[in-house]
């Protein structure tokens, strides 16, 4: 019995060990971001595919994005919403892919 205990006690303890050990720190080098803000964009062109955003939801997206006179919202075959805003007194094609990122005619 005090055998099973002690090894039993052995155990616990280099399990213990090991777990801790595994505890690394964060790397200050480049990594992704640990939360990605929603004003920026990770991509300079709209990215295909599956959106779910509604159209009032992309909408509020262009909006916070800077844009008023947001109209023509239609989502296109790429499951990306394209429609017209205006930024500062100049009207220009946007888009809100599927990511969230929204991006202005060149």
């Amino acid at each position: 019995m005090v055998r099973a205990f002690a090894f039993i006690s052995v155990a616990a303890l280099l399990t213990a060990g090991s777990v801790s050990a595994q505890s690394l720190p964060a790397e200050n080098g480049p990594s992704n971001k640990a939360v990605n803000s929603s004003s920026d964009n990770n991509s300079n062109a709209p990215v295909a595919g599956r959106n779910s955003f509604t159209e009032g939801q992309a909408k509020t997206r262009i909006e916070a994005a800077g844009y008023s006179a947001v109209s023509d919202l239609k989502k296109d075959d790429n499951g990306v919403w394209r429609g017209k805003a205006t930024k500062g007194s100049r009207q220009t094609e946007v888009s809100v892919d599927f990511q969230g990122n929204v991006n202005a005619a060149n």
